[in-house]
This record gives structure tokens, sequence and C-alpha cells, in this order.
């Protein structure tokens, strides 16, 4: 059994879509952020960044508990768990990986900081709001000139490529479609 730490983000949702993926079993404990619950001597102990998502994975491999903090981490460790949603090696691996890399140190974090100044913040700061309105478009429009090319964001075949960029499209076209355009 699998305990997933989350909240209701588009980080948060990442680890759910891929358990439900997956089939693996699982519990979700929610982690109020918007109460600094992320700080509490529990959640630093699974996640020392103060930060969902995060899981503890009851039954690891080779026996014992293994905690895993950090979307990206735990979406490649719920992969090679069930032998899912990650090719085992070759281009197809790599792959993954780049596009997974691509949307962990960029697209969520651009449409994150995005989301923040222009949609969530009292005091808007035009400066933020322009550099990630057009960081955001940028990025939004390298991943449609990929999709133009391939049926899956890494390629032929769904991925955890897909998983990690699904919950940021969602956000943005929910929340920020008005700046994004």
């Amino acid at each position: 059994m699998i305990t997933l730490y989350t909240w209701k983000t588009p980080n948060g949702r990442k680890p759910a879509i891929m358990l439900e993926e997956v089939g693996l079993p699982y519990t979700a404990e929610g982690v109020d952020i918007s109460a600094d619950a992320q700080f509490d001597p529990a959640s630093l102990a699974v996640s020392p960044n103060n930060k969902i998502p995060a899981i503890v994975d009851h039954d690891a491999p080779g026996g014992g508990e293994q905690a895993v903090f950090e979307s990206g981490a735990i979406l490649t460790y719920l992969a090679q768990k069930s032998g899912r949603l990650l090719p085992p090696a070759g281009p197809a691996h790599w792959a993954t990986l780049e596009w997974l890399h691509w949307s962990i140190g960029g697209l969520g974090p651009m449409l994150g900081q995005l989301n923040f100044f222009a949609v969530r913040s009292d005091q808007k700061a035009p400066l933020a709001i322009d550099r990630f309105t057009k960081e955001g478009k940028r990025l939004l429009g390298v991943l449609e000139t990929r999709l133009a090319k391939t049926p899956y964001v890494a390629g032929d075949e769904y991925s955890i490529a897909d998983i990690v960029s699904y919950p940021w499209m969602h956000e943005a076209r929910t929340k920020m479609e008005a700046v994004l355009g």
C-alpha cells in the first residue's frame, strides 16, 4: 500500500493520476498547504522540502518502506515499481525523461508563477506577469509543436511525460486562459 500526501494543485494531482493509471493500491492524505500543514514535523519527515506531493510506499521493492518526494521522482519511482509508462531503455526511455524534465523544469514552474502573479496575487506585478506570460506561451508552443509530430508528449506511447504535463495544461485552460489567450 502507498500513502499519497497531496493537495489540490497541479503538482499534487500528478501522482494520483499515475497511481490510478497503473492500478497500485493507495490512500490519499490531504496536506492543507493553505494552512501551512506542509511544515508539520510529520510532513517534513516525508518531504524535507516542505512541499507536496510525497508518497510512502509501505511495500517497497526489497522490503520495508520508501518515502519519495517531488512529483517527477514520484512518477519515475511508480513507473519503475509498476513496470509501466516509462520504457525500460533506448530512445523512448530517454525521450520520456527529457519531456518529464522539460515539464518539471519549465512548464510547471512558469505556469505556476504566472498563475500566482496574474491570477491569485492581490497585488499585480506587470513585469512578472509579462515575463511569465511570454515564457508560458513559448512553452505551450513547444508542446504544441511536439504534439503536432507525435501522438503523445514523449512519442508514440502514453507515458509519465503526459501525466506530468496534463495538470498544468488543465490549469492553463481553466485558470489562466484569459492571460494566455
